[in-house]
């Protein structure tokens, strides 16, 4: 065999055996250094005096880029650890975690107490528990627990001017999974526990928020949410094809905001059902309200009662917009009302923004590119077929829940006058938008 030959066969072998072991790499379990999907981390921010306390515990197994000591099958070695756990939480935490004392930074933070715990330890059910238990004496190796199923307590300490300062926190813990599920419990020395339970990098998070600043914030969020909500914009565009002016649009887009400011605020204070299957079920009206405004557009518009029609709709979407704002409440603070009103007014602005818009953007189509009517049937189309995808897909995440009949207990009952109360308020509403409506018209012909 010439040497031109064994090169080449050579090669081939190499070419062989690197596919072999890219494809078993490929097919082989990731193991040391995943990051996992999501993982938990509860944490209690006490300030006290001039300094502020900063507990948190976390699963161990998510830091797995730590070589931790083990004996026999793979137990923890508590007595060899106890070095290694304060390098897991220096390159785990510290740079993750950062504390803003009258929006300013403190850079300056001190571990003062750290240990493994058993995963079934309760003792953060409170804080006076867990500092209790975190100066406790350390575990042994008689317990056997493997490094992966044990949980890391760590207890920072922060200097700080006054406890009656503005406290704010950032916690990315980005390293340490996927999805971090933050759970922090603010303890202020005067005032009730405050609960914060949010997936993920929220930013930098107001412990006790001013009043501009929820009010900011929250106008904020409303006004991009709608920007983002596909659905809520290709509504909107459904009401204001046919239209196209805002003398037209007054009384449409005034009955739109009005019913879902009542469904949004009747959320907020309790009102509205709270049940799985709710939030699919609004998802999908919402998808349907898509739908049957394009229709109508492209069969022929009845302009007269279109303000009707807004209304009616408005009430679901306001529920849509009830499920982003009650997930950020506990961001409020103590201005709960202050927080609800701005959200709504930042819808509001969404709204006015995207009309600014579109409307001399449907103007120049129709008058330089298409005939209006021709125009309003393409665009009310295109709307219909994505409305349509939406609600097909929405409506199979409904059926996919199981409904039941209700207990008819006293839960039931207390349910049910919720929801009569919603029904009361909706009906008084209504009432009196189209008494409103009537004497408009009623002035505009005399």
């Amino acid at each position: 065999m010439s040497q031109k030959q064994c090169a080449i066969k050579n090669l081939f072998k190499f070419l062989i055996l690197s596919l072999i072991s890219i494809s078993y790499i490929l097919a082989s379990p990731a193991k040391a250094h995943d990051i996992p999907a999501s993982v938990t981390i509860h944490m209690y921010v006490k300030p006290q005096g001039d300094t502020l306390k900063l507990l948190l515990r976390v699963p161990i197994g998510v830091m797995n880029e730590i070589v931790y000591p083990t004996w026999g099958p793979g137990y923890m070695d508590f007595e060899k650890v106890d070095p290694i756990l304060l390098d897991a939480a220096s390159v785990y935490l510290n740079d993750e975690l950062k504390v803003f004392e009258n929006g300013v930074a403190i850079n300056d933070k001190t571990i003062t107490a750290y240990r493994a715990s058993l995963p079934q330890d309760r003792s953060f059910v409170d804080y006076d528990t867990a500092i209790a238990h975190i100066k406790s004496p350390p575990l042994t190796n008689d317990e056997r627990l493997y490094y992966g199923q044990a949980v890391l307590d760590v207890l920072y300490e922060f200097p700080i001017q006054s406890d009656q300062s503005k406290f704010s926190i950032q916690a990315t813990l980005g390293r340490l999974a996927m999805i971090t599920n933050n759970v922090i419990r603010f303890l202020p020395p005067d005032g009730e526990e405050r609960v914060f339970d949010y997936k993920g990098d929220a930013g930098i998070v107001e412990l006790d928020p001013g009043f501009f600043h929820a009010f900011f914030q929250f106008m904020k969020m409303g006004f991009f949410h709608i920007l983002d909500g596909t659905d809520h914009i290709l509504f909107l565009l459904c009401l204001v094809i046919p239209l196209r002016s805002f003398r037209a649009l007054v009384p449409v887009v005034t009955s739109f905001t009005i019913a879902h400011s009542i469904t949004l605020i009747s959320t907020a204070f309790g009102l509205a059902p709270n049940t799985l299957w709710f939030a699919p079920l609004i998802e999908m009206l919402i998808a349907l309200s898509i739908v049957y405004m394009a229709f109508e557009n492209i069969v022929g518009a009845k302009l007269e009662k279109r303000w009707m029609l807004a209304y009616g709709f408005g009430l679901i979407h306001g529920f849509g917009f009830s499920f982003v704002l009650s997930s950020n409440m506990q961001f409020a603070g103590s201005h709960l009302m202050t927080s609800l009103l701005s959200f709504n007014l930042g819808v509001e602005f969404g709204q006015l923004f995207i009309l600014l818009l579109v409307l001399p953007m449907l103007n120049l189509l129709f008058k330089y590119v298409v005939m209006e009517k021709v125009g309003m049937i393409l665009l009310s189309a295109l709307v219909a077929h994505s409305g349509w995808h939406w609600m097909t897909e929405r409506s199979g995440r409904l059926l996919a829940y199981q409904f039941e009949w209700p207990e008819i207990n006293g839960a039931f009952f207390i349910e049910l006058m919720r929801w009569g109360m919603l029904a009361i308020i909706i009906a008084a509403a209504s009432w009196l938008m189209y008494e409103l409506y009537k004497a408009m018209n009623k002035k505009l012909k005399n």
